[in-house]
């Protein structure tokens, strides 16, 4: 068994208390998978920090037109979940940092990004949007 198969499994033993994993696929991670129950990072995030993982989600709508940033919601949103604080943070949104520019999905189509998985707290600068986690040099894929 490989260390992030492992992981996963055990992550997903945790959080389901059953054993096996909680994936949608053995190659996409859920939003719910990276957060214990107190918010903090689960041993699956940590395990899987500074790898290129998959997400599935919804795009929602970003917050201007030519960006490389938007942010990637368990359930369609019609507006963007945009938070004041990092204790607000919700378990189930994600930042997403693309490489190019944006093609805009609509808001209720499903979509998989796959990107480097980056944890800790970040202001964007140009946004001023705050995340707790996010992929970098990300891209999207229609689900």
């Amino acid at each position: 068994m490989q260390r992030r198969d492992f992981i996963a499994a055990a992550a997903g033993a945790l959080t389901l208390g059953v054993a096996g994993p909680a994936r949608a696929s053995d190659d996409e991670i859920r939003l719910r998978e990276l957060y214990n129950k107190d918010m903090s990072f689960s041993p699956l995030a940590e395990g899987l920090e500074g790898d290129r993982v998959a997400v599935s989600g919804f795009m929602a709508p970003p917050l201007k037109a030519n960006s490389k940033f938007f942010v990637l919601t368990k359930m369609p949103m019609a507006v963007c979940p945009f938070c004041e604080t990092e204790a607000e943070w919700p378990d189930d949104i994600l930042a997403v940092y693309t490489k190019r520019t944006l093609k805009v999905v609509p808001f209720n189509v499903p979509i998989v990004t796959e990107g480097v998985l980056e944890l800790g707290t970040f202001r964007d600068p140009e946004t001023g949007f705050l995340s707790r986690v996010r992929l970098a040099n990300a891209v999207v894929k229609h689900g």
